[in-house]
């Protein structure tokens, strides 16, 4: 009987410790609200919305010690609708993030369905991640700051923290045989931190993006394209991103500031995928379509619970040339986003969001401008459009 005893103690011990070596931890976010956006076939709608705070998911994060400094990493995320119970990213069980890797001293290298890193270096500092939400993402979301685009089949190396600076990278296989660079993806960024100042700098170049980024029947990346703001140019050979942002915190408010440069360049390089609208004739071939965006917004916080955004929003596009010879019009598009954020406890807040979009120009489809906040699915049936939303959001 005591061998016994002594049998499960040296066994609990053994547990005890195998578990002190490895943790694996279950989390989520649940974001619902309810909408009303004008413009809309003549008339007002008025929807529930989930995902637009934040996207909702539930997901397991652990590690394991491997020793000598070294762990095992990983994180499986799911995307999730939660008025009709149905996945998100296409209907993939895993679509926000899928990834493992090795974590050590010198930095993590790991391997899967990732964030790029516009999406971890730059985009912190943009209003629709500091509390805008998705519809203040910048109008339709150019440089992916919301991440409505995701790299597959990605390697990513993210370093330490050096003095509040860090820098890594991304590259996505494009996976065709015969041509490596085919639907590829590559990123860089570097971020800094420290005291009041923040910034962070990224740069994301995808090869054939029409196929390679943003189509449905990608093979590399399975998402939708629908916004007009830019899908009559996914004949592009490159699509290029360049982001920077700043910001600075004095007492209770932070003044920050972004700028994108995006590109979709040599237009006519490919067949335009399925679901992408654009003009009859296409642009002329070797055409480049350049987008500028600059943003200014300013986070305040009335006490620990309360806190408030405001954002104003630039976009300006180049004109462009049609096959045909047809001269396409200059883009503009101007959005004023703000919101109210109340938190209840450490892990519920409620919260309003009001967000304006004005477009004028051309659109890529080579029609009037029309406003299209990002993700409503409502798109305005004119040039302007307005949201107001409340909001809950619950963590766990």
């Amino acid at each position: 009987m005591k061998k016994t005893i002594v049998a499960f103690v040296a066994l609990g011990s053994l547990a005890s410790a195998a578990h002190a070596q490895s943790s694996v931890t279950l989390y989520g976010i649940i974001d619902e609200g309810l909408d009303m956006i004008t413009n809309n076939k003549g008339g007002h709608v008025y929807q529930m919305a989930s995902s637009v705070m934040q996207g909702n998911r539930f997901g397991l994060t652990g590690s394991e010690d491997l020793g000598g400094g070294m762990k095992a990493v990983f994180t499986l995320e799911n995307g999730f609708n939660l008025n009709s119970g149905g996945l998100s990213q296409n209907g993939l069980m895993f679509g926000r993030q899928a990834w493992v890797g090795i974590a050590s001293q010198y930095g993590t290298l790991t391997l899967g369905r990732q964030y790029d890193s516009v999406f971890d270096y730059a985009a912190p500092l943009a209003a629709g991640q500091l509390g805008a939400g998705v519809y203040g993402a910048h109008p339709g979301d150019l440089d992916n700051s919301n991440i409505d685009y995701h790299s597959n089949n990605s390697i990513k190396y993210a370093s330490p923290t050096y003095g509040g600076f860090k820098f890594g990278g991304t590259y996505s296989l494009g996976g065709t045989a015969g041509n490596f660079s085919n639907n590829q993806i590559w990123s860089l960024g570097a971020s800094y931190n420290q005291g009041p100042v923040s910034l962070g700098a990224a740069y994301l170049n995808a090869r054939n993006p029409g196929t390679g980024m943003f189509s449905t029947s990608a093979s590399s990346l399975p998402e939708t394209l629908m916004t007009p703001i830019y899908s009559g140019f996914m004949s592009a050979n490159t699509f290029q991103i360049i982001d920077f942002g700043g910001a600075y915190t004095f007492g209770p408010a932070t003044l920050g500031a972004t700028y994108t440069n995006a590109k979709f360049m040599n237009l006519g390089s490919n067949p335009m995928p399925a679901g992408a609208k654009g003009p009859a004739s296409g642009y002329s071939r070797g055409s480049t379509a350049t987008f500028n965006d600059v943003q200014v917004n300013v986070l305040y916080r009335f006490s620990p619970v309360l806190r408030m955004i405001v954002a104003a929003d630039y976009v300006t596009r180049n004109g462009l040339t049609e096959q045909n010879g047809d001269s396409v019009d200059r883009a503009k598009y101007l959005q004023y986003d703000a919101s109210l954020d109340y938190s209840l406890s450490k892990r519920t807040d409620v919260y309003v969001l009001a967000l304006y979009q004005r477009a004028l120009g051309e659109d890529s489809t080579g029609g009037a401008a029309v406003a299209a906040i990002t993700d409503t699915t409502a798109i305005s049936s004119n040039g302007n459009q307005f949201v107001a939303r409340i909001g809950i959001r619950h963590k766990f």
